[in-house]
């Protein structure tokens, strides 16, 4: 079974590398003109899902199923499925984003973790009564985050 998809935009950010990787970074995401209609309401969340195609990630034949989380040995070799690695069998990357600001068919936001051309995929409004009060990580989980 094939799927396919259309980009209904692109990332625009001055991020290179790493930079991506900052919560603090401002992006844009520059919709297809003919999509604006879509965004009308858009602007009264404070946050939103971005799906978009990892482009830049290269597509590996021996990709591992399991790995040590950001190649750090200290932590435990897990499934790629319970990682946030790029190294994914589609690569679709997903992050909630805060809205700075709507205009026409330019979303700017802040916290998004890709790079500049980025085909956007979809976009959906974050909705914080969904959030599971019971939500919780592994401990290895939290390592990532102390150093």
């Amino acid at each position: 079974m094939e799927i396919v998809f259309s980009p209904i935009g692109y990332v625009k950010t001055e991020a290179v590398g790493d930079q991506v990787k900052d919560d603090a970074v401002i992006s844009q995401i520059v919709l297809m003109p003919e999509l604006v209609e879509g965004l009308e309401g858009l602007a009264q969340f404070s946050h939103i899902f971005v799906l978009f195609h990892l482009n830049q990630v290269a597509k590996d034949s021996t990709m591992p199923l399991k790995i040590h989380p950001k190649r750090r040995t200290d932590l435990p070799l897990t499934g790629i499925f319970a990682t946030r690695t790029m190294m994914r069998p589609n690569p679709i990357g997903l992050t909630i984003v805060e809205i700075l600001k709507v205009e026409g068919n330019v979303l700017t936001v802040r916290g998004l973790d890709a790079f500049d051309g980025t085909p956007v995929l979809d976009i959906k409004p974050y909705d914080p009564w969904e959030a599971p009060q019971n939500a919780h990580a592994p401990v290895w989980w939290r390592k990532l985050y102390e150093t």
